[in-house]
């Protein structure tokens, strides 16, 4: 964490001075806004984060409810949703709250009495070295919690306008308009409509209002997929228990008495059951629409034989049933028009995808479909990007989204399976199958498994063999390093913080960086240039680093290197007074595994990583590919008037 960059000042550090425009904000609802989010879920705020770092982009967040939200449903956080709080600075708060789940406890019938479970399995929850952080289990109102208050400590000081629905929405597609899109809000106060209306303009609008979203239907786009029949109970418990694996995930499948799936909570006494409800044995109460907390413990009793459960105390509990359904695009632009009209309204999360609980995937991957957007908008509107480039958004959301579609029916599927003692199903599938696939699809389910396809963003993965442990299209994957100028150990992944910027890391060959055969310094001395990327595309009395931050490691050891020896462009000057900003430049961390080893990196040559501001490798090329490094980025950024006229 950096700070003090314009003005030493007491005080807490990460509460950042507000930007001169807040204090001339108006009071209430704007008139009109470069961004509408609608909603304050965990998609909206996740935006709504990424946007109030960006004071001069005026953003305004509305939700029909009263208030924030008080308990949440969505309770698991992979590992990839972990990373990206990270950026903002959150990681470590999410971590000390949360239940952190390190094993999976896998239950079926007793092979000798097929009436009671046994313990068939224990395993790690994620792969050895899938990522830094866990996999952990913290409720949803405290993710949303934490993200406001970052809102708050922001430059751009945003909070959330309660009690508005959006009910009706217009798009002006003549290019004329400087606020093409026009909302219609109806005031609410307990949920219901007060007969109030305002209106307000936007440049763009994205909805994160849910699966019943008003601003998907305002789009013409639908959900579309299928029902199933299967009903599930959930509770939030605190209760007493002689089932030994209580504090542990645990997927239960009993012979013919449903299934349960068991999350721990944080605070280690509260517990989550989520309760299969039997067609047979539990149709009354589902016909009848009388599932009540005493009714399910019923069941889950029933399910956990020869074990016992003694609920205490409820705190929050619900039935739904399990489906599957998706939109064919995330964002407002007909199938026809893809190519010649920029999308002015997206949807994401809940409004666009939804499925099962079960596997833990809704809140991060809405939180994903916000995070890939929230650079892109912000990118646009400030002039450094081209438009075209809001078009990724759908293209690569959306083929997550159908990923995540196909893996939840199939979960969901061998979850519900009914085992036999003998580990057959009624239909001879064997139960055990249900283990395998969450061993194989671990990836996926900790997030770090999303690939997106070639475009202007995601190079050809030509000279991806330079560094193997960096696949173009995945996510960056952290390593430890050393910084230079302090010694300090750091994870080279956490230096990207959630400003927008893209991160150019070098990873440097076997030479020396003073001498000449060195091809980081040649780059080093490039990207210095009058006609480097780095220097086209930053506008004129902006930070170095504004829109392309670069990194280097070099191979030396931190004590064979002095930092008065980097060259120029990592020694950047910055801020009103012209600091040097020293933490530019690593090396590998003599006390962790070496990260040129760890990421497959070739140490004859190096090479250039190129990540995108969400944290996606967008390309890797060669160190003296210099002239593919500039096509690569004049491909999406935008060169300022300023420097073309001068």
């Amino acid at each position: 964490m950096q700070f003090y960059l314009n003005g030493y000042r007491p005080g807490d550090p990460s509460i950042r001075e507000p930007h001169p425009s807040v204090a001339e904000r108006p009071r209430g609802l704007p008139e009109d806004v470069d961004v509408l989010i609608v909603g304050c879920g965990p998609a909206g705020l996740v935006l709504a984060a990424q946007l109030s770092n960006f004071p001069d982009i005026r953003t305004a967040v509305i939700d029909r409810k009263d208030g924030p939200l008080a308990v949440g449903q969505a309770d698991g956080v992979a590992c990839r949703t972990v990373e990206m709080f990270e950026a903002f600075g959150l990681a470590d708060r999410l971590l000390d709250e949360a239940y952190w789940v390190n094993e999976v406890c896998f239950w079926r019938p007793d092979p000798e009495d097929p009436t009671k479970i046994k313990r068939a399995a224990r395993i790690l929850d994620t792969e050895e070295g899938l990522s830094e952080f866990p996999h952990v289990i913290v409720n949803q109102a405290r993710m949303l919690a934490y993200l406001r208050d970052y809102m708050e400590r922001s430059p751009g000081r945003l909070a959330p306008f309660y009690g508005l629905h959006a009910s009706a929405l217009e798009v002006d597609n003549s290019g004329a308009a400087a606020y093409p899109v026009t909302v219609t809000l109806r005031h609410m106060t307990g949920q219901e409509e007060t007969g109030q209306t305002s209106t307000i303009r936007a440049r763009y609008v994205v909805g994160c209002d849910g699966s019943r979203s008003a601003t998907r239907a305002a789009i013409g786009r639908e959900l579309t997929g299928d029902a199933t029949n299967e009903s599930w109970g959930v509770m939030d418990v605190l209760a007493v228990t002689n089932f030994p694996d209580v504090r542990f995930k645990c997927a239960i499948q009993s012979a013919n008495l449903g299934n349960i799936l068991i999350i721990p909570r944080e605070g280690g006494y509260l517990v989550r059951f989520y309760i299969e409800l039997d067609e047979v044995s539990d149709r009354e109460m589902l016909e009848n629409r009388s599932v009540t907390p005493e009714k399910l413990a019923n069941v889950a009793n029933r399910i956990l034989h020869p074990y016992t459960i003694e609920v205490k105390d409820v705190g929050w509990w619900s039935v739904y049933e399990i489906g599957q359904r998706l939109c064919d695009r995330f964002d407002d632009v007909p199938a026809d028009e893809v190519d010649t009209r920029v999308p002015r309204v997206f949807i994401a999360g809940d409004a666009c995808h939804t499925h099962s609980a079960k596997a833990g995937q809704g809140m991060n991957v809405s939180m994903a479909d916000a995070w890939n957007l929230g650079w892109k908008l912000v990118s646009v509107i400030r002039g450094t990007a081209k438009p075209e480039l809001l078009r990724t958004y759908s293209e690569e959301r959306q083929a997550v989204a159908k990923q995540l579609i196909d893996f939840d029916r199939e979960f969901s599927r061998l979850f519900t399976a009914r085992a036999t003692g003998s580990g057959q199903d009624a239909e001879g599938a064997d139960t055990a199958e249900f283990q395998r696939y969450f061993v194989e699809q671990g990836r996926f389910t900790a997030g770090v498994a999303t690939r997106y396809a070639p475009s202007p963003i995601t190079a050809p993965a030509t000279f991806e063999h330079l560094a193997d442990g960096f696949p173009v299209g995945m996510r960056f994957h952290s390593a430890r390093v050393v910084q230079l100028a302090d010694a300090k150990p750091v994870h080279l992944g956490h230096i990207a913080r959630a400003d927008g910027a893209w991160r150019l890391y070098i990873f440097a060959d076997r030479s020396h960086p003073t001498s000449a055969d060195s091809l980081a310094r040649r780059l080093c001395e490039f990207l210095a240039s009058d006609s480097s990327p780095t220097t086209r595309f930053t506008p004129a009395g902006a930070d170095p680093d504004s829109i392309i931050d670069v990194r280097a490691i070099f191979q030396q050891g931190h004590r064979e290197l002095d930092v008065d020896q980097m060259p120029q462009v990592l020694l950047p000057r910055k801020g009103r007074f012209g600091l040097i900003d020293y933490e530019k430049t690593f090396c590998p961390d003599p006390a962790a595994d070496d990260i040129f080893q760890l990421r497959g990196l070739n140490r004859d040559t190096g090479c250039m990583v190129i990540v995108r501001p969400d944290q996606y490798v967008s390309l890797v090329l060669p160190l003296d590919e210099h002239g593919a490094l500039t096509t690569f980025f004049a491909e999406v950024l935008i060169e300022p008037v300023s420097r073309i006229s001068g």
